[in-house]
């Protein structure tokens, strides 16, 4: 649809930007915090770039104030962060640290002081490390009440003041990579335990999702998916059939169940013939069936690009670019189901990102089609090497191009009649981006620090902070 004229943001749009505990805290043993598997994993030869870790990160837990200062200087309505799990159960379970609920309650009190609205993320990977050694972690059933009864010291002291909440932030990741690549902590390679592990998280999401209805009535709460909307490469049916197969497996195999409470009928019979799926216990699918979500929470980043896959086609592949050199990305897929190729349609970013914002439209789309719920996207943003000019001036237009353009897909959203919350941008500040090290910049702060220096991690503002100040001044007429 090709409109005139497009329909105007709501009021009370939630213009946000985002952060992760991990990538942004640092303190890692302050406090009285205990250790996580991103800790633990960080600090393996080999596993990170460069070797980089968030023992330090941007030093946020320590200067949440300024950063906060910087929020309410650009005007920003809300902002979401994750609760790291070990700052208040330091082994998960047992004894709360009440030091870490008091960070956050003094986060939370300095955010709503300046009219910023929280967006408390549950789970965003930081596992315990003292649960994955005690039981394996996500891949034992004893994970749900200890992650139901950490969620619910939450509920109980921050329910009155925060009432939008996001349950687990990109399951599809975390599982995929933890279970599937060996990429993220714990490091394993088999489909049977991802796909167990999966479904436990499954059951832990509407664990939490259920005993949020009780203690916090009046908010609203969901899981953050990491999405990509499928294309496939040509008209050809074979191409179709293959793009069918990738959206089952890759994203409704997640969104089914958070959104109907039911796994799939394609995928779950190719993982039955396999002899690989999930061990479905007796109430599973009651749980799952109850505890659907106020909102689905979105991470948009890129689309994917499908193509037939023969018997005898190309597979999983080692590793991803994590470098920033761009053209490194394999060709990968699964024999016989799909392929993963580049579109020759769109523009890639230095670490092989696809750059698509009507794809963002077209998921949007999607989303409300076939589940009917509110979207917030709760990432959104470029990864890319920022260079420090004279003056302290970083000059990301590149960014503000790629915002624009998404924000306006948004736009056209609403109008095609898609039920927007808000839009957070990931980044707020740069931060450590996982395994690809602080080169990877997200934010519209620049941090003076780099893989082998912290320096003083001064906060200089980039030219994106005066864009997205004035798109969220004219609640995003200027773009």
């Amino acid at each position: 649809m090709i409109y005139e004229k497009l329909e105007k943001f709501s009021d009370g749009f939630l213009w946000g930007s985002a952060s992760a505990a991990y990538q942004v805290e640092g303190a890692w043993n302050q406090d009285g915090k205990g250790e996580s598997i991103w800790d633990v994993y960080t600090k393996l030869p080999g596993k990170t770039y460069k070797g980089t870790n968030g023992d330090v990160a941007v030093d946020h837990y320590n200067r949440y104030k300024e950063d906060v200062a910087l929020m309410a200087e650009m005007g920003l309505k809300a902002y979401r962060f994750s609760i790291a799990w070990t700052r208040i159960y330091p082994k998960g379970r047992g004894e709360v640290n009440e030091a870490g609920l008091k960070f956050y309650e003094d986060l939370i009190n300095e955010l709503i002081k300046n009219n910023i609205k929280p967006i408390i993320t549950l789970y965003h990977w930081d596992l315990p490390q003292y649960l994955q050694d005690l039981y394996g972690g996500w891949e034992s059933r004893e994970i749900i009440n200890d992650f139901n009864n950490y969620c619910i010291t939450l509920f109980k002291r921050f329910g009155d003041k925060v009432k939008y909440w996001v349950s687990l932030n990109e399951q599809n990741v975390f599982i995929n990579l933890g279970y599937m690549t060996a990429l993220h902590p714990p490091g394993v390679k088999d489909l049977k335990r991802m796909l167990q592990a999966n479904h436990i998280a499954n059951l832990a999401n509407a664990k939490v999702i259920e005993s949020f209805r009780a203690y916090v009535p009046n908010g609203m709460i969901g899981p953050s998916f990491a999405f990509s909307p499928i294309y496939a490469n040509t008209c050809n049916p074979e191409d179709v059939i293959a793009a069918e197969n990738a959206e089952e497996l890759n994203n409704n195999w997640w969104l089914d169940v958070y959104c109907k409470g039911i796994y799939p009928a394609f995928a779950m019979k190719y993982y039955e013939k396999l002899g690989v799926a999930p061990v479905i216990e007796d109430g599973d699918l009651e749980l799952l069936e109850r505890a659907k979500p106020d909102f689905i929470g979105i991470n948009y980043y890129q689309t994917t690009t499908i193509e037939k896959n023969g018997l005898d086609g190309v597979g999983a592949v080692e590793g991803m670019n994590n470098t920033g050199k761009k053209g490194t990305a394999q060709d990968s897929g699964i024999p016989g189901v799909f392929k993963n190729i580049k579109n020759q349609y769109l523009e890639y970013t230095n670490w092989d990102w696809a750059i698509d914002p009507e794809g963002l439209r077209i998921g949007l789309r999607r989303l409300t089609s076939r589940y009917g719920l509110p979207i917030l996207i709760t990432e959104n943003g470029l990864g890319e090497f920022d260079k420090l000019e004279e003056n302290e001036v970083v000059n990301d237009d590149y960014r503000i191009k790629y915002l624009s353009n998404h924000v306006r897909a948004c736009k056209e959203a609403i109008t095609d009649g898609v039920e927007l919350l808000g839009y957070c941008t990931w980044s707020f500040t740069d931060l450590l981006s996982w395994l690809n090290g602080y080169q990877k910049r997200y934010g519209f702060i620049y941090i003076d620090r780099d893989e082998k220096e912290i320096k003083e991690l001064k906060r200089i503002k980039k030219k994106s902070f005066y864009w997205y100040k004035k798109v969220i001044e004219t609640n995003g007429e200027e773009l």
